[in-house]
């Protein structure tokens, strides 16, 4: 304490204005606090301003799951112990428990503040019983990932009942052969509830718990199996109380999906604060679930779709048509990224627009790609920059690749004046746009004035395919 507190202020600059740093350790936000204060010490500084001194240090991200910084802050000093107990809401103060010992004797030791439920990598006996204790109404924050199948009936049999104070719950399994969740998760109602994330975890009735919980800012529900399927339908009711929601990922596991479709209700329910939409999933499904909401501010859409034949998306269109962040857009990129099982294929429009489309065979993915980029993204025509690059290590596919896939895959790009391409694509690009140079034709590409190749190196000499482009 004695390096801090006789650490002397220097006054401020006429207008300067208190701006820290959020994710610098404390001495170094002390000495940058000593710039600009009258010259005092540590130790005479009002309780309020050391608040906000503490705050810096202790509020790192709003859904951080662990808090143990404030620990290091109350051993300081009696004077600082009061300053940070006096201020719980303020600086956010949580105790962490991982079951590593009874609940009990961490509550003995400090003063009455939410708990925080998490495990390192064993669900132990003592966690799962603080669960079932009457000590549950203190929990705020339950964070339970890869859940061992051998536990999942324990665990879910323990969260049967209500958490009155629970606003943050991230929980995911191992595996997707579970036992569904049934209604009565949580009580059936989770009223504070800030933040949802379950992955791998099949619970039918989470349109039941949306309904609960109007309180909700995040939801994240990834790789949902067959068992927990949720309709367009039911999950759009359940969004519509969700007025601060702002961030929302839909993800399935397979393509299910029923033959017979719904039509299209007549009015729309207004998601006014979301502006994050991740989805996964056959196309059909996010065409029916849109058909059912209004989200004017969305200003960031990633999208996968599982392989299909043919793209029809009028309601995608409308939503990319209406969101005026996405007029800003100017350059897109096309993508390969390798992967076991499907490998994927996207495009993406600067940060934020992505189309991704997985399937098993790569050299199927540019005709889906060229087929659904116009129908999906009408921006595409005004779009000057576009980057095509390969991250897969096999160059199969790449041979079987017919020029005509390529050139549907670039005539849409009406505008692009910049084409970057990576060196295992550059020959296979460029000899399609050789074929049509030669043949005088500019419907693809009509704008381009610079063609980057990446991966080429300084001393190398220009490849032949690109003095063959330029001369025709």
């Amino acid at each position: 304490m004695s390096e801090v507190s006789q650490c002397c202020l220097a006054p401020p600059a006429p207008g300067t204005r208190l701006v820290v740093p959020r994710k610098r350790r404390w001495k170094q936000v002390l000495v940058n606090i000593a710039r600009i204060l009258d010259p005092v010490t540590i130790n005479t500084l009002p309780d309020d301003v050391l608040v906000e001194i503490f705050h810096f240090y202790v509020i790192v991200d709003y859904w951080s799951i662990r808090t143990k910084e404030w620990h290091t802050l109350v051993h300081v000093c009696q004077r600082w112990r009061h300053v940070v107990f006096a201020s719980p809401r303020r600086l956010n103060l949580r105790l962490d428990y991982t079951g590593k010992r009874p609940m009990s004797e961490m509550l003995d030791v400090w003063p009455a503040l939410p708990v925080v439920i998490s495990h390192d990598s064993n669900l132990s006996n003592s966690l799962v019983g603080a669960l079932e204790s009457e000590h549950r109404h203190r929990i705020c924050q339950i964070h339970l990932w890869l859940i061992p199948t051998s536990e999942w009936e324990r665990l879910a049999a323990a969260m049967q009942k209500p958490f009155p104070e629970l606003t943050f719950l991230r929980f995911s399994v191992a595996t997707n052969t579970m036992t569904p969740l049934s209604n009565s998760f949580l009580g059936g109602s989770a009223p504070l509830l800030r933040y949802l994330r379950l992955e791998n975890c099949p619970f039918p009735g989470v349109p039941k718990l949306l309904l609960s919980s109007n309180q909700l800012v995040v939801i994240f529900l990834w790789n949902i199996p067959d068992l927990g399927y949720i309709s367009p339908q039911d999950l759009a009711t359940a969004l519509s109380v969700l007025s601060r929601l702002e961030s929302l990922g839909l993800g399935f596991e397979s393509p299910l999906y029923p033959a017979s479709r719904p039509p299209p209700p007549l009015t729309r329910s207004v998601l006014p604060a979301l502006t994050e939409l991740a989805f996964r999933g056959v196309h059909e499904y996010l065409e029916d679930l849109l058909a059912q909401i209004e989200v004017p501010f969305l200003n960031t859409l990633e999208i996968t779709f599982f392989m299909v034949p043919d793209f029809v998306l009028p309601q995608l269109h409308r939503l990319i048509s209406h969101a005026e962040s996405f007029e800003t857009c100017d350059r897109a990129t096309v993508r390969t990224v390798p992967s076991w099982n499907p490998s994927q294929f996207f495009m993406s429009l600067q940060t934020s627009l992505l189309l991704e489309i997985g399937c098993r065979e790569l050299d199927s993915h540019l005709a889906s790609l060229a087929q659904a980029c116009p129908s999906t993204f009408p921006l595409i025509s005004k779009l000057t920059q576009l980057e095509i690059v390969d991250d897969v290590p096999q160059l199969h596919w790449l041979g079987d690749m017919e020029t005509t896939q390529w050139l549907e895959l670039l005539v849409p790009f009406l505008a692009v004046k910049h084409l970057r391409l990576s060196h295992r694509v550059a020959p296979h690009v460029c000899q399609a746009l050789v074929e049509l140079a030669e043949e005088r034709l500019t419907d693809v590409l009509p704008a381009l004035q610079n063609i980057f190749l990446k991966g080429l190196k300084p001393l190398e000499s220009v490849p032949k395919y690109i003095e063959r482009f330029v001369t025709a």
